[in-house]
């Protein structure tokens, strides 16, 4: 494997987590490894591993990049990222409502409603909190 790939797959293990990075890549086929490989030095390790910016930064470019483009499943796996990576509750309220000003308000709410779903699960805000 290359140096890139390396890089990135401790940048992937670090803000995703091992097991899910692991998992990830062990349920691979001859179909989909190339793509797991290709995404792990290339997003990765070019992408993170530039230290240009730091991983909070990324993490918070990243919700509004996917929000904007309303992949959920991802903006929820990358929620838990930006939590590990430092993000506040504020943080992550604010790049909710950019993405509810630049992609329209119904684009925030399912932002919103996958946020509390994740807070909830972690703990850091309680079912009944307002976000």
């Amino acid at each position: 494997m290359s140096d890139k790939f390396e890089i990135g797959l401790a940048k992937r293990k670090a803000t995703l987590g091992a097991e899910y990075v692991e998992n990830n890549l062990a349920a691979a086929d001859e179909f989909t490894r190339p793509f797991q490989e290709a995404m792990t030095e290339w997003c990765w390790g070019f992408g993170w591993g530039d230290e240009a910016l730091d991983v909070k930064t990324r993490s918070l470019m990243n919700l509004s990049m996917i929000g904007a483009l309303g992949k959920m499943h991802e903006w929820e796996l990358h929620l838990n990222g930006a939590i590990t990576n430092g993000c506040t509750l504020e943080e992550i309220r604010a790049a909710i409502h950019v993405i509810a000003i630049y992609c329209g308000v119904p684009q925030g709410v399912e932002c919103f409603r996958v946020a509390r779903k994740v807070l909830t699960e972690r703990g850091l805000i309680n079912d009944g909190d307002t976000v």
